[in-house]
């Protein structure tokens, strides 16, 4: 008996629409970051990149629970001395709201070259539009 790979899917990858609105935000990126590396697939193999593309709109209303809104807190480093600058989650929402899941998909994401792979496969979008209708994209929904 043989062990078979499978290939990866190359220009016949799918395209999946994820709708977050009111969805808590842990849960709905550990959907969106197994649905990008395929773990959804029955032939899902981790050294293979066999993912598809993942829409995410409604950005803007997805749900952080408890007090996590104002206690939150996201990092960023210049690199020199007294460049760290702190960010409330609520400020976050305000200014970028697609950056609240790229950050928690992404550290749902291998820290290697195929989670930077797939993490270019994410389109997050503030509000119910997107440009990708001609790619017929599969609804799923999250529990």
């Amino acid at each position: 008996m043989k062990t078979t790979l499978p290939k990866d899917p190359g220009l016949e990858r799918g395209w999946t629409i994820v709708d977050v609105n009111d969805k808590p935000l842990g849960r709905a990126a550990v959907v969106i970051a197994n649905i990008l590396r395929g773990k959804n697939r029955p032939d899902f193999s981790p050294q293979v990149d066999m993912g598809d593309f993942v829409i995410v709109v409604n950005a803007e209303k997805v749900k952080l629970t408890g007090n996590k809104e104002e206690q939150k807190i996201y990092t960023d480093y210049s690199g020199y001395r007294g460049g760290l600058k702190e960010t409330k989650a609520s400020v976050v929402r305000e200014r970028h709201p697609d950056r609240l899941i790229r950050d928690a998909v992404k550290g749902m994401l291998p820290k290697n070259k195929l989670g930077r792979r797939y993490s270019k496969r994410l389109r997050v979008y503030v509000g119910e539009e997107h440009p990708h209708s001609m790619h017929n994209p599969t609804k799923v929904e999250i529990k």
